[in-house]
Order: structure tokens, then sequence, then C-alpha cells
């Protein structure tokens, strides 16, 4: 091997080390606020609280996140990674710390607003820096589908060690037993963004973009004037919606067919395996895919599935469902993220990146309580067939990404 193709492996090493570091930070980060998505509702429930609050509770962790992405975007763009994922690092930690030390609902509620901005701030710095360190759009692909895999693993860290140490985690503190196991947890989880900073804090910063300092400063929302960053945007809003409408709608038709709790857990634990599977599997074909294609079969074959979901009676035809719609939509993130990082200036990544955030995150708060009241007014197969119509017919808007 020659002096050049060596030093050429050692760069592609560095690059890819670099790469791993980025997607455990993302990991450690968002573990944290899935744990806290855990243990908050717990522990308000066992004060008391009814299932009003902890809606109200749960809501919070997106609700800061619409209003503050546009501000973390900014921010990215003028300041690159580091500093923009310490300042989330120090929001989470001092999130969860609140919590441990005065375990009430206003408590609680404050938490879950640090948790969910100190995420959206670090997530947008995380994937402008990664997206801008891409060098072609296979790259792109292959580097959103591997940062996408972060996620479903936090999704599965935070819940399951938060829910360990509420049970068992009493002892750590020398505590009243129940109180004892939160504060276990609500230690445990303002550590890990300590991980996150552990991870991130050596990654070389990349050049900042150059602007013309007297002319206007670039505005997101003229971003919106883009025929094609509209589309991207719809595009992922309804397919994000049928995230929440699978999340919320299949425990009530898993209870309409008397199933029990552990099997509709498995259906849904189904579609979070299937969806973590297919980002594993799409950076190894990067080359071959095309973001519109994947895109628009991914609209058409959700709704397919939608339309057939109803009609499924047995555990294991709904399951079967379950996987496939994960496989469908799994697919999507790396995706979009790779046509935003195209359609957009160099100089507006994070801003692009923050109207994304704030449409799925708005979506997340309101298409819940939508949707809930529409299953119980209509039925939860006219919720199914309404989102199915409308991405179908939305599918042509996928398709005309491709120019």
């Amino acid at each position: 091997m020659s002096l050049s193709e060596s030093e050429a492996g050692d760069a592609e090493m560095g690059r890819a080390r670099a790469l791993l570091r980025l997607i455990c930070g993302h990991i450690c980060l968002h573990a944290s606020m899935a744990g806290m998505r855990l243990a908050t509702p717990l522990l308000a429930l066992s004060l008391g609280h009814s299932a009003v609050h902890v809606g109200f509770l749960l809501a919070l962790f997106s609700l800061s996140q619409v209003f503050l992405a546009l501000p973390a975007g900014r921010y990215a763009d003028r300041h690159g990674l580091r500093r923009p994922v310490g300042l989330g690092v120090m929001v989470a930690m001092s999130g969860a710390l609140v919590s441990l030390l005065f375990p009430l609902f206003p408590v609680l509620c404050i938490s879950a607003l640090c948790m969910g901005a100190a995420t959206g701030t670090a997530s947008i710095a995380l994937q402008r820096h990664v997206g801008r360190a891409a060098r072609d759009s296979t790259e792109l692909k292959r580097v959103f589908s591997w940062l996408a895999i972060g996620p479903a693993v936090s999704n599965f860290v935070g819940p399951v060690s938060a829910g360990l140490l509420i049970d068992h985690g009493a002892s750590l503190l020398g505590d009243a037993v129940e109180l004892g196991g939160f504060r276990s947890a609500f230690l445990f989880l303002a550590l890990l963004p300590l991980a996150c900073w552990a991870f991130i804090r050596r990654t070389q910063e990349l050049p900042p973009m150059a602007q013309d300092p007297h002319g206007p400063a670039p505005s997101a929302w003229a971003l919106l004037r883009e025929p094609a960053m509209r589309q991207l945007l719809l595009v992922n809003w309804m397919l994000s919606s049928c995230w929440d409408v699978h999340t919320l709608v299949v425990p009530i038709l898993g209870h309409e067919r008397a199933f029990s709790a552990s099997v509709i857990g498995t259906i849904l634990g189904g579609f979070a395996i299937a969806a973590a599977a297919v980002r594993v599997a799409m950076p190894l074909v990067a080359t071959h895919l095309k973001e519109w294609v994947v895109l628009t079969c991914a609209m058409l074959i959700t709704a397919t599935l939608f339309a057939i979901y109803p009609f499924t009676q047995s555990a294991w035809a709904m399951g079967a469902c379950s996987a496939c719609l994960g496989l469908a939509l799994g697919s999507v993130q790396p995706m979009i993220m790779s046509t935003l990082h195209q359609i957009t200036p160099h100089a507006q990544h994070g801003q692009a990146l923050a109207l994304r955030l704030m449409a799925i995150n708005f979506s997340s708060v309101v298409m819940p309580l939508l949707f809930g009241t529409a299953g119980a007014v209509v039925g939860v197969s006219v919720v199914f067939w309404t989102v199915g119509s409308v991405v179908a017919l939305g599918s042509r808007m996928a398709w005309q990404l491709r120019a």
C-alpha cells in the first residue's frame, strides 16, 4: 500500500471514529430525555396527580422545542457544534437535578421544559455538523442513517435504565423506598449528559460559513418561500403524523380486540425494532438509494398499511402490519435529512433543521389530541383511513422532490 493510500485509510478511520463519538453523544443526551419521559409521569402519578396532569407534563417535552427550535438553529449556524451542545448538556443536567432535589409537580414541569429544550438544541447542532461534514449526497444518506440509529437505541436505554432504578435504586440514596428510587433515576439521568459531553468535546469544529457583512441576515422564514422546502416539510409532517397515529391508535385497537397489555406492547415493539433495523441496513445500500424514491414508496406503503390495519383481527396480523410500517417509516428520517441539506444554503442548515423540528414537535403536541378526539367520535378505523388517504395524496409531493 502506498503512503497516500495509507493516509487516506487513516483519514477515513478518523472520520468513522468522529461519527461514532457523535452517535454515542447523541444516544447519551437523548436517553436522558427518554428516561425523564418515563420517570416524571410515574412520579406525578405516585404523587396523586391525574392522567390529565400527566398528559400536560408529557406535552411540555415537545412544547419547548416548538418555541426554541429557531433560536437554537440560528445559534448553531453562528457557533457550530460544541457551544450549543455544551449549553444543552448544562440545561439537561439542571433539568434532572431540580427534580432530584425538589420532587414536586411544578418542578417536574420545569424539568420537562428543560429536557426538551436541551435535547432539541443539541440535536440541531449535531445534525448540522454531520450534514456539513458529508462530502456528497451518498455520504449524506449514509451518515444520517447511522445518526438516526441513536434515538432508537436511546429510547430503549433511557426508559429501561430509569425503570430499573425507580424499582431497585432506593437503597443507593437511603431515602424512602419509592422516592429514593426516583431520586436514583434522576441522578443517573443527570449524569448521562456529562457522558455526552465527554464524547463530543474533542470534535473538531468545521470552518464557519462566510456571510456578507453588509447584506441582510439570513431568514428562516425565507426558506419557506422555496417550493422544495415547503414540500419537504409537508412530507415530513405527514409521515411524522403517521408515527403519532400508530402509537396512539394501536393500543385502542388492541383493547377493542381484547389483547393483553403485553401483546399490545409487543406489537408496538415490533414497530420500533423494524424502524431501527432498516436504519442499520440503509448505510450499506446508500449508494443505490434515491431520496425521492424512498420517500414516495414509504408514503404509498404507509397508506396501504393504514387501509389494511382496521381489518386485522389477530395479534399476528397486527404485528406484521406494525413491523412493515416500522420498515417504511424508519427509512424516512435519513432521506428527509439528506434532502434538506441538499436544498438548503449552507449558512442556514441550522435554521432549516429548526423548522423541521418545530413542525415535528408541534405535530406531537397537537395531533394526539386531535386523533384521540376523532377516534372517540368516529372510531379509530376512520382515523386510519383518513390519515392514510392524506398520505397517499401527499405522495405526489415526495415524487416532485426528484427535481
